[in-house]
Parts: structure tokens; C-alpha cells; sequence
């Protein structure tokens, strides 16, 4: 790895080059496209809210882990059918029943940033439907936060 910045067109796809902490990737298919032959925006956004929830579930221990909202949406480039993509999520923020992280999703054939998402939170509820707290402050990789039934 090199000290030099790299170029958000040319960025090298590792947790360490762009501080995301969780990745999921992605195949173009003929059903994600749109009638220009590229990548639906529909479609990316479906899958990078169901990656952020799961994120949320796991990083907040609650399976009742809702999108509270998405802020602006920059799409800055495609991809077409056979393309892969990757999604980037980060925690950004805790608040005491949420959970705020910024998105980024990149094709990893062209190597160019597709979309970027500053602010996505959900909220942690009970059972009830309301805001229930979470309890933490930090980011977890281990497992004992997957959500219970």
C-alpha cells in the first residue's frame, strides 16, 4: 500500500483504502436494468437499504431496525449487465435509539464510484413500534449483537 491519495475513479476496493467496514458485492443482471441498458436506480437502492438494515440489526442488536431516512442520493456513474458492484457502508454516528452511516457503491470492473449516500439512519424499535434504546456506542465485528427472536 502506498502513501499516496488515490483517486476516487481509481480507488482500490479494501476496507483499509476508504475506512467502509462492511462490503457486499453484487452482480449486474439483465432484471436490474433499466430501459437504457444500465443499472436501475431503483435496484441499487433497494439493495444498499437492505445492506444498510442488516448493518443496522447487527451494529444495534435488534432485528426491529428501521430506515428512518436516506439524505441526498449522488449518482455519479453506471453500470451495465455483467458489471460487479460493492457496497460500502460506515458507522458514522450512535445516537441513543439510532444509528447514522454514510454509503458508497462502486463497480468494480470500471473502478468508478457509482453512488455515494452521506446520511442513512435507522432506528432501533420495541415491540411496541416505538423508538427503543440500543445500548451502544461503538462498532462491533463479533457476533454477539445478531439479533434474537
Amino acid at each position: 500500500m502506498t502513501d499516496t491519495p488515490i483517486s476516487p475513479q481509481t480507488q482500490q476496493f479494501s476496507v483499509l483504502d476508504d475506512g467502509m467496514n462492511f462490503h457486499t458485492r453484487k452482480w449486474v443482471k439483465p432484471e436490474d436494468l433499466n430501459a437504457n441498458g444500465t443499472l436501475f436506480g431503483g435496484a441499487l437502492l433497494r439493495w444498499v437499504d437492505e445492506e444498510a438494515a442488516i448493518y443496522a440489526m447487527l451494529q444495534m442488536g435488534n432485528h426491529r431496525a428501521v430506515t428512518k431516512k436516506i439524505s441526498e442520493i449522488n449518482f455519479v456513474a453506471s453500470a451495465v449487465q455483467g458489471d460487479m458492484i460493492e457496497m460500502g457502508l460506515k458507522a458514522t454516528r450512535f445516537g441513543r435509539t439510532s444509528l447514522t452511516m454514510r454509503a458508497e457503491v462502486r463497480n468494480m470492473i470500471t473502478r468508478a464510484v457509482i453512488l455515494s449516500i452521506d446520511e442513512i439512519v435507522f432506528v432501533s424499535l420495541g415491540e411496541d413500534g416505538k423508538p427503543q434504546p440500543h445500548g451502544y456506542s461503538d462498532i462491533t465485528y463479533k457476533r454477539d449483537r445478531l439479533p434474537t427472536r
